[in-house]
């Protein structure tokens, strides 16, 4: 079983935060390794809603489906992957924090086969990978291009 959760501190308010995040067109914007997202459904976003990406993982091109199972906007998303090797479901909450907005998002899954050992090493990098999601997700929203220049690395 990998579970990793990491949160941050962003300094706006808690609607725009999630609103930004929650928008699967945002996706390829603030996670680093997601070069592309898709909707597979029309209308709002709330449980059923399915969302294709295309990120890079490992040096391999993964491309996979999450589908919404829980959404409170402004609240909590809840989406969940069933395909594949490595089934995972990402948790992303949002509260109220010190004037601005705490997010965490979370990453579980229960890796199947010889998926299993290499789970043991993924851990520690969607920990890594997801910090580097969430203070890009910060400098864009926090508007500090200097932070993270389109393209680039955080300083």
């Amino acid at each position: 079983m990998v579970s990793v959760q990491t949160d941050i501190h962003i300094d706006r308010p808690r609607e725009e935060v999630a609103g930004f995040a929650a928008n699967p067109e945002n996706a390829p914007r603030w996670y680093v390794n997601i070069h592309k997202s898709q909707r597979l459904d029309s209308g709002p976003l709330g449980p059923g809603s399915k969302v294709a990406f295309t990120a890079k993982f490992l040096g391999r091109e993964l491309n996979y489906t999450y589908e919404f199972v829980e959404y409170v906007p402004g609240q909590r998303l809840v989406m969940r992957t069933a395909q594949g090797p490595f089934p995972m479901q990402t948790t992303y909450t949002w509260t109220d924090d010190d004037g601005g907005t705490r997010m965490t998002l979370g990453n579980s899954g229960s890796p199947s086969g010889f998926s299993r050992l290499a789970g043991l090493v993924m851990e520690p990098m969607i920990r890594r990978e997801t910090r580097k999601d969430l203070q890009k997700l910060k400098a864009i929203l926090e508007g500090d291009s200097r932070r993270w220049p389109p393209g680039g690395e955080p300083h």
